[in-house]
């Protein structure tokens, strides 16, 4: 039996970056006010760095989701690769990558993933491991991971979103 109640503890588990995001927060902050130039210029160089870290963790967050639909979804080495259990699987490359749109098909939101040379693979929002998307997206050149956390958090409007083109080439 653990010291925090099952329930605490899934709703601690995809928030624990962003909490201890806070925390070191707190702790740049209380190292800065010790007295001094040089604990102010620590205190204030961890605070830039855990505000940095915080604002990326809040936007990791939307991508954390219950696992309700079936299949995996890894990244390895540039790579997506989803495994459906019901739908057609894939794999694609990020360099390959020319648009990722998010679509709201039955209720329920999904990745899709266009390739430059029209492929595409649609992945739910909810398959396991598809939080890990968020840091593959990340490295993609132009794209504004906020405007993804925003399209994720709408539960409303369009059925479909288009939240990153590669940029034109030439």
């Amino acid at each position: 039996m653990g010291l925090i109640r099952p329930e605490l503890a899934r709703w601690l588990e995809p928030r624990r970056e962003f909490l201890a995001a806070i925390l070191c927060m707190a702790l740049a902050g209380w190292v800065g006010s010790r007295g001094g130039w040089f604990f102010a210029l620590l205190g204030f160089a961890g605070f830039a760095l855990s505000a940095g870290w915080l604002l990326g963790s809040w936007r990791r967050l939307a991508f954390h989701r219950e696992i309700a639909a079936p299949g995996v979804v890894e990244v390895v080495e540039g790579e997506i690769r989803y495994f459906g259990a019901r739908a057609i699987g894939g794999t694609l490359a990020l360099r390959e990558l020319s648009e990722i749109r998010l679509l709201r098909l039955n209720g329920h939101d999904h990745w899709r993933l266009k390739t430059r040379g029209g492929e595409a693979l649609l992945i739910p929002v909810e398959a396991k491991g598809a939080d890990r998307l968020a840091d593959a997206f990340a490295a993609l050149p132009g794209l504004d991971l906020g405007r993804v956390s925003a399209a994720l958090a709408q539960k409303a409007g369009p059925s479909l979103r288009i939240v990153w083109e590669a940029p034109k080439s030439g």
